[in-house]
């Protein structure tokens, strides 16, 4: 007859329940929330073009060769041609003279939105959408400053949308900070003040650094500097011509990060458990967690510092 154990083992051992595949799949995935400033910098050229510059008015531009009898006098948005007569005085110059262009800054306030996934503690890839405010300053001449000049757009302001993939590669830690480059890609579209009918947008490409900080297991805050690439083409149909701008920017991004824990919270309200326990066969994380807390899930850390080492205690014999 076999002989039993004297003290019976399963109700102090049980077997505990897994998490779900699910829940695992879900706690994997990384939610991203920033907000940031950027800085614009329009840049374009006029090959095939002249510029016309009447008195006390903006300047025009008109096709190289021709009489400038048909003018735009918005090459940047859409193109608005102007036939109005000319102004005593002009003065004209072609492309075929010094390189004719014009540069402008603008101002960007982005709000993103991302998920990415992380894997082998190092790598991470994802998506995103972003929603930004631009609002476009002056166009200063490139060449003839003295005789050509400034204009700004009827309508400057608008809201640019972008989607994108990113991927990326954490490179450095120090202490809490982990530092990872990464690249976002994707397409963009101008605000309503851009005529889409008449733009040929390109890819933009957006290479940045982000630095984070742990606040928790789950928690992040972190900053992002980068740099973007980007232009589009603006037809000119009575010309048979297309002007290419460029809107290379750079951006400071500051946001946080968060994702789902793997072990569903503890139910009973009355739990004071600091560490992942277990209730039955199944596995919970304590209640005394605050998710943007630094806690260690094996014996918690809600109060590190011990009472006598806190404020006056510090003096006291007996803290206690």
């Amino acid at each position: 007859m076999a002989q039993q154990d004297a003290i019976p083992l399963d109700r102090f051992y049980v077997d505990r329940q897994g998490v779900s595949p699910f829940r695992k799949i879900l706690s994997r995935i990384n939610w991203g929330l920033s907000l940031g400033y950027g800085r614009t910098y329009f840049a374009h050229e006029l090959p095939g073009f002249g510029v016309y510059q009447g008195t006390d008015l903006p300047p025009q531009i008109f096709q190289a060769g021709a009489v400038p009898g048909t003018r735009y006098s918005n090459w940047v948005t859409q193109s608005q041609t102007n036939a109005d007569p000319l102004t005593p005085s002009p003065f004209l110059v072609s492309s075929d003279d010094p390189p004719l262009g014009f540069r402008a800054r603008a101002i960007n306030i982005p709000l993103k939105a991302t998920l990415h996934v992380e894997f082998l503690k190092r790598f991470r890839v994802g998506a995103g959408y972003s929603l930004e405010l631009m609002n476009v300053g002056a166009f200063s001449p490139i060449s003839f400053t003295d005789q050509i000049g400034s204009f700004t757009l009827a309508d400057r302001s608008g809201m640019m949308s972008k989607y994108f993939i990113l991927a990326g590669g954490s490179f450095y830690r120090f202490q809490d900070y982990l530092f990872t480059a990464d690249v976002q890609f994707g397409g963009y579209n101008p605000g309503k003040n851009f005529d889409k009918a008449q733009i040929d947008r390109s890819l933009f490409f957006n290479l940045g650094v982000t630095v984070e900080r742990d606040l928790s297991e789950y928690f992040r805050v972190f900053a992002r500097p980068s740099f973007e690439v980007k232009n589009y083409g603006l037809s000119l149909p009575e010309t048979g011509l297309s002007l290419k701008h460029n809107l290379n920017a750079f951006y400071l991004n500051f946001g946080v990060t968060y994702r789902i824990p793997e072990l569903p919270r503890c139910f009973h309200r009355n739990c004071q458990a600091q560490i992942n326990h277990a209730h039955g066969n199944r596995e919970y994380r304590s209640r005394m967690h605050p998710f943007w807390k630094k806690q260690n899930p094996g014996y918690g850390e809600n109060n590190p510092n011990l009472i006598k080492y806190k404020g006056k205690n510090k003096r006291k014999i007996n803290p206690y």
